[in-house]
């Protein structure tokens, strides 16, 4: 299916401004205070320390032969933004450190490295987000998401401890170990802002009422739920589970409903990271309103 000019439109203006951030609290946090980074960019920091050339040079120069290697295997699309991506990064890293700005912390790196793991982690977690990658460790990192399931927080994470390791020779272990807390950020940051369209909550409910709790619950929220046919393990009793997707926003009121109709309930509510349609991704009927009134 073809994307729309506004979609594709939406994710270039992401990428370019993921990029930006990015390279903008590598400039002005990382380097400004000496601080180590991972993967490729990590790479080209250890090249500038010690023969002084510029990271916005070396970051296209390194990531030509991994674009290719992306291009073949992510297909056209990635292959294009992982090539915008990268140009982008040099360039916003060429223009950063042109601009003359210092950003005072009085000189406290915890705080330092902190923000830098914050800028780092949301400026490439957008760029992941909409298709693109900006080149290096995040195009090998991106294979292997897709191919075996790995999350790219912890296949970055990874990349980092290589290159940092290496890294020890142009920085102390000190300020190595500040860096270590820059990529646990960083990974945190990434995973939260890749790992899906929506976050949300699904919600497991055991019930002798649970045609009753399953329609008011469709009424109420405008949600469709779903039955798992299970047997109780001391009764061998037949039941009926409902499974519904809520927002966050909406547990307290789920809760309220199921404990209305049925204080008995059991009920079992995880976590899940990412969900598209209807409701969640797409836009969601207007949800019809009326009063519970306990039995």
């Amino acid at each position: 299916m073809e994307t729309s000019t506004s979609t594709r439109v939406k994710e270039i203006f992401f990428i370019v401004g993921g990029t930006a951030i990015y390279a903008f609290g590598l400039v002005y946090l990382n380097i400004a205070n000496h601080l180590a980074e991972g993967g490729v960019t990590g790479i080209t920091l250890i090249i500038r320390a010690l023969f002084g050339i510029d990271p916005a040079y070396t970051t296209l120069l390194i990531n030509i032969p991994l674009i290719l290697i992306g291009g073949k295997v992510l297909g056209k699309r990635s292959f294009y933004y992982t090539i915008l991506g990268t140009v982008c990064l040099s360039v916003f890293l060429w223009i950063w450190q042109r601009v003359p700005l210092v950003i005072n912390l009085d000189h406290d790196l915890f705080i330092v490295s902190l923000l830098a793991g914050l800028f780092a982690g949301f400026g490439s977690g957008l760029v992941y987000r909409y298709g693109g990658t900006t080149g290096g460790a995040d195009v090998i990192a991106r294979i292997l998401e897709q191919k075996i399931g790995f999350t790219m927080g912890k296949s970055l994470l990874i990349f980092d401890v290589i290159v940092l390791l290496l890294s020890l020779t142009y920085l102390d272990l000190k300020r190595m170990m500040y860096t270590l807390i820059v990529s646990f950020v960083f990974s945190k940051v990434v995973d939260m802002l890749s790992s899906g369209g929506y976050a949300a909550k699904g919600v497991m409910i055991i019930s002798n009422r649970n045609e009753e709790i399953a329609q008011i619950l469709m009424d109420h929220l405008e949600r469709g739920v779903t039955y798992i046919h299970g047997e109780g393990g001391f009764s061998s009793d037949l039941k009926k589970i409902i499974y519904i997707i809520v927002s966050p926003q909406e547990m307290n009121e789920v809760k309220k409903i199921i404990h209305t109709v049925d204080e008995k309930a059991f009920i079992s509510i995880s976590n899940v990271h990412d969900v598209v349609g209807e409701g969640f991704t797409y836009l969601k009927p207007q949800r019809r309103k009326f009063f519970l009134k306990k039995n």
